[in-house]
C-alpha cells in the first residue's frame, strides 16, 4: 500500500464516506494456542464488557459461543485456532508472537524497543509529538503472515502500531520486525502515523475482528465506548444472534417439522445451500453446473460484510441483511483496480469475485473454503478440478507449462497474487482468463510477463492468440472502455453506455460504467440516468443517483424524489445527499415530509461516522444547504481538528466564509492550509479562484498553474488555468495550455469548450469550428452544441 492510496480524500461536493478498512487476510489456520480462558469462556472483556446485545427492533440476542458448542463440537474443533478465532486476542505469553526481548527496530530516524516488564509487553516508540514513550501492548491483532499490536489511549481509543511482526518462518524471510510503510518516512505529524486517525482500531478495524461490535463514538466528549460480545470472529459473527435458534432447539419434533414456525431454524437467514443444490459435470461439458431448486444460500451476503472494500453508513449490521443497507461498496475505481478489474489496492475479495464468471454461475465462498477452519477444501489443482474436468484442463495443451510446476497451477494464471502490508500475498478472485492483449492496449498487468519478465506484452498476447484464440476467441473487454474513459477518450462514451445497458455484465461493472459517465454531461446522459434509477440492481441505482448532481435542480428533485422510498438505505442516503445541496428557499423542498425523513437518515449516517473528517465535511455541507451556518462552520472545523491535513475541509470552510462575505478570512484559511498541506492541488486551485474573484489575476494565475501542474488527471484544472491566463490578456498562453491538455484529455468537454471559445473570441474561427465539431461528434444531438457549430459555420461563410 502506498501513502496516497490510504488517505481517504473527500471528492468535491457531498459524498458518502468510503472507508479504508484494515483486515487480516483469512487464509490458512495458525497453530498458535489461544489463552484457554479466552477461547472456552464467554467472559472476554473489551473496553466495555457486554454479555448480550439486542438486535435493533427484533428480539434476536447474542448468546455467546458456549451455547453453540454444546451441540456443535465438530464446528468448534475446526474453528479453533483459525484466523477468525485468533483475529484479536488479549496480549499474553500464549498470544504474542513478536520478539519482546529488548529487541530494537529502526525506522528512518526512530529506534523503537520491544521489551517486557512484570509479564506485560511494552514498546518504546515515537508518540504523537515525535518523542519516545513507553506503551503497553493491550491486544494482539491477527496472526499470519503478520501480527500487529494494539495500544490503549485515553478516550477509549485503540491504535494499531505500524511496526508489525513478520510471523512467517525464518527461511521465508519472517521472524522479524518490519514497518508497514517501508518506503516512506511516516513521521509523527503524518496522518498515517500509528497514533493518527488512519490507524484507529475503533473505526478502521474493530468491526471485522470481533463479534457484535458497537463503535459508540460520542462527538460531544470526542471519545469511544466501543463494545463487543466476543473478542474474536465467533459463531454469531456469521450466523447472527442465536437466541431464537436456542428457542427453536427446545421445541418438540412436531413443532420443528412445522415450516411456518421453523424457517431458518430460528436464525434470520440460511447460510447453507438447500439439500438438492449440488454441482454436476454433465457428459460433454468440461465445467460443472449447479443443479438446484429452492432458495439459494445467503452465504456471500454474510461474508461480504467484512471481505469487501466499503464504507459504513449505518450501525449494528446483522448477518443476512442487504449489504447496501449498512455499507456503501467501492466500485472499480482507478485507485483500487486496474482498468480490466484486476486488483491494485486492498479490496478484500468481494469486488473482484462478483466480476467473475464463477459468481455469475452460482459459485460461493464455501465451494472452495471450509467455512469454519477457513482452509481450502483441498490443495493445488485438485481444488479446481472438483468442478473443471481434469482431462480437459490439466492437459499440456491447456496448461502450456510442465505439469507439477508452479506455472502449471491453475491459480498461477487465473488468480495472480499481489502483496499487501508488505508480506501478505492475496489472490485476485475475479478468476479471469489472462489477457495480455489488454496489457498491450492499456498497460494492465498480466501473469505471462509477470513470470517471463524478459518478454514483452506483445509477445505474450501473440502466444495466447496462437494457442487459444481459435478455440475461444477473445471478446471485447470492459477494461478497454474503462481505460479509455479514465483517459478522457471520447470513444469511451458509447462503450460505457453499451456496458450500462448490458444486463449480462456484473453489477459492479455496470455501476462503474455509470460512474465514469460523469465526464459526459448532457441531455442524453439525463435519459440514461433516468433509466438507470429504475434498474433492478441496487448497485446500478446507487451509481446513477450519484450522477444527479450534474444536472439542474428541477431534474435533481424530480429524479431523486422517488428514491427517498427506495428499499435500499444507501440509495435513499445518496439521493438525500444530492438534494440537500439545493436552495430550499427556491425549491420549496425543506418542509416536505418525505424529503425531511430522507435528510434525517442522511444526517444520522454522517453522525454515525462523526469520528471521521469526511463525515464532518459532509455534515458541514448538509448544514450549509439547510442554512444552519453556525453548525456548518463547526462541522468543517471539527473535520480539520480530526485531520489537520484534510484539504477539502479547508476548501469547504473557505466557501462558507466567502458566502458570508468573509473573503479575507477565506483567503487566510486557504493559505494556512496550503502551507500545512504541501503540494495540494485542490487548495491551490481554490486559492487561485478566490484571487480571481478579488481581481488579483496575475497572482491567481500562479496558484492555478501550480494546481494544474500537480494534478495531472483533472482536465478542469487546466481549463480554469487557461481561462485565467486569457483573462490577463495572455491568449497565446491560454491556447497553449489547452492544446497541451487536449493531447491528454481529448475527450474533455471543458477543454474543447475552452479551445472553441478562446479561438472564437480571438478571431480564429476555423480553429474554433474544428474543436466545436469534435464536441458535436462526441455528443450528437446536443442542441446547444449544434447551434454553436452552425453559428461558427455561418461566420466562416
Amino acid at each position: 500500500m502506498n501513502k496516497s492510496a490510504n488517505i481517504v480524500v473527500l471528492a468535491t461536493g457531498i459524498i458518502l464516506l468510503l472507508a479504508v478498512v484494515i483486515w487480516i487476510n483469512v487464509s490458512d489456520k495458525n497453530n498458535q494456542v489461544l489463552l484457554q480462558q479466552e477461547v472456552m469462556s464467554n467472559k472476554e472483556v473489551g473496553p466495555t464488557e457486554k454479555s448480550k446485545a439486542v438486535d435493533d427492533k427484533n428480539e434476536y440476542q447474542y448468546v455467546g459461543r458456549d451455547k453453540c458448542t454444546a451441540c456443535h463440537s465438530r464446528e468448534l474443533e475446526l474453528w479453533s485456532n483459525s484466523q477468525h478465532d485468533l483475529a484479536m486476542q488479549l496480549a499474553g505469553k500464549e498470544t504474542v508472537l513478536g520478539a519482546f526481548n529488548n529487541t530494537e527496530f529502526t525506522y528512518h530516524d526512530v529506534t523503537s524497543r520491544f521489551h517486557q516488564k512484570d509479564n506485560k509487553y511494552f514498546v518504546t516508540t515515537d508518540n504523537a509529538d515525535g518523542k519516545l514513550e513507553d506503551y503497553q501492548i493491550k491486544y494482539t491483532f491477527g496472526v499470519e503472515p503478520l501480527q500487529q499490536y494494539l495500544i490503549e489511549f485515553p478516550g477509549g481509543r485503540l491504535q494499531a502500531l505500524s511496526i508489525a511482526w513478520d510471523s512467517r518462518p525464518k527461511d521465508q524471510g519472517g521472524q522479524r520486525w518490519f514497518h508497514l510503510y517501508p518506503d516512506e518516512n511516516i513521521t509523527f505529524d503524518d496522518p498515517l502515523h500509528w497514533t493518527g486517525i488512519y490507524q484507529n482500531w475503533n473505526f478502521m478495524c474493530a468491526e471485522c475482528h470481533s463479534t457484535n461490535v458497537a463503535k459508540n463514538y460520542d462527538p460531544v466528549s470526542k471519545s469511544y465506548n466501543t463494545t463487543w460480545s466476543e473478542i474474536d470472529v465467533s459463531c454469531e459473527t456469521c450466523h447472527g444472534p442465536a437466541s431464537k435458534h436456542l428457542a427453536w432447539v427446545s421445541r418438540s419434533k412436531d413443532e420443528k417439522a412445522d415450516e411456518s414456525t421453523s424457517q431458518y431454524k430460528g436464525f434470520r437467514f440460511a447460510l447453507t445451500r438447500v439439500k438438492d443444490q449440488k454441482w454436476e459435470i454433465k457428459p460433454g461439458h468440461p465445467t460443472a453446473s449447479i443443479a438446484a431448486t429452492g432458495e439459494p444460500a445467503d452465504e456471500i451476503k454474510m461474508c461480504v460484510q467484512c471481505h469487501s472494500r466499503r464504507g459504513p453508513i449505518h450501525e449494528a449490521y446483522q448477518p443476512g441483511k442487504p449489504l447496501l443497507d449498512h455499507y456503501r461498496p467501492a466500485l472499480l475505481t482507478d485507485q483500487l483496480y486496474f482498468a480490466d478489474g484486476q486488483i491494485k489496492d486492498e479490496v478484500y475479495v468481494y469486488g473482484s469475485f462478483i466480476q467473475s464468471k464463477m459468481h455469475h454461475e452460482g459459485v460461493t465462498c464455501s465451494d472452495c473454503h471450509e467455512v469454519h477452519s477457513l482452509k481450502l477444501r483441498t490443495q493445488g489443482n485438485a481444488l479446481c478440478t472438483r468442478c473443471h474436468d481434469k482431462q480437459a484442463f490439466e492437459s499440456r495443451t491447456h496448461l502450456l507449462h510442465k505439469e507439477g510446476t508452479d506455472a502449471a497451477r491453475c491459480v498461477s494464471c487465473h488468480m495472480p497474487e499481489r502483496s499487501y502490508m508488505v508480506v501478505d500475498p492475496r489472490r485476485d478472485h475475479s478468476i479471469k482468463v489472462p489477457r495480455p492483449d489488454l496489457s498491450v492496449k492499456s498497460g494492465t498487468p498480466n501473469v505471462c510477463t509477470g513470470c517471463h519478465d524478459n518478454k514483452s506484452n506483445k509477445w505474450a498476447a501473440g502466444i495466447v492468440k496462437t494457442r487459444y484464440a481459435s478455440k475461444r476467441p477473445l471478446k471485447k473487454h470492459y477494461g478497454e472502455v474503462f481505460y479509455a474513459a479514465r483517459h478522457f477518450d471520447p470513444s469511451a462514451y458509447s462503450g460505457l453506455i453499451q456496458i450500462v445497458n448490458d444486463k449480462n455484465q456484473p453489477s459492479i461493472v455496470r455501476a462503474t460504467a455509470i460512474s465514469l459517465l460523469y465526464q459526459y454531461p448532457g441531455e442524453e446522459l439525463m435519459g440514461l440516468v433516468e433509466e438507470a434509477l429504475e434498474d433492478p440492481d441496487p448497485m446500478v441505482r446507487l451509481a446513477a443517483a450519484g450522477l444527479l448532481e450534474l444536472f439542474n435542480p428541477q431534474f435533481i428533485l424530480s429524479s431523486a424524489y422517488p428514491l427517498f422510498n427506495d428499499p435500499v438505505r444507501a440509495i435513499r442516503i445518496e439521493a438525500a445527499s444530492v438534494v440537500s445541496g439545493l436552495q430550499f428557499n427556491v425549491m420549496g423542498a425543506g418542509n416536505n415530509e418525505v424529503i425531511a425523513a430522507a435528510f434525517t437518515e442522511y444526517e444520522q449516517a454522517q453522525l454515525f461516522n462523526a469520528d471521521r473528517p469526511e463525515s464532518q465535511a459532509n455534515l458541514g455541507n448538509y448544514y450549509l444547504g439547510r442554512r444552519q451556518l453556525v453548525k456548518s462552520e463547526q462541522a468543517y472545523k471539527e473535520a480539520i481538528r480530526l485531520n489537520p491535513v484534510f484539504g477539502q475541509a479547508y476548501i469547504n470552510l473557505a466557501d462558507l466564509y466567502r458566502g458570508q462575505g468573509r473573503e479575507d478570512d477565506a483567503e487566510q484559511l486557504l493559505r494556512d492550509g496550503s502551507k500545512l498541506i504541501k503540494n495540494n492541488a485542490d487548495l491551490y486551485h481554490s486559492l487561485g479562484l478566490l484571487l480571481v474573484r478579488k481581481k488579483r489575476l496575475t497572482e491567481a494565475s500562479e496558484f492555478l498553474r501550480l494546481a494544474a501542474k500537480i494534478e495531472t488527471n483533472r482536465p478542469r484544472f487546466h481549463y480554469v488555468y487557461a481561462i485565467a491566463l486569457n483573462s490577463t490578456g495572455d491568449v497565446e498562453g491560454a491556447l497553449g495550455v489547452l492544446k497541451s491538455a487536449y493531447e491528454k484529455y481529448s475527450g474533455s468537454q471543458e477543454i474543447l469548450f475552452g479551445l472553441v471559445t478562446i479561438n472564437r473570441d480571438a478571431g480564429n474561427i476555423r480553429s474554433a469550428l474544428k474543436y466545436a465539431e469534435k464536441m458535436q461528434e462526441m455528443t450528437p444531438g446536443q442542441k446547444n452544441i449544434n447551434e454553436l457549430v452552425g453559428s461558427l459555420r455561418q461566420q466562416l461563410n
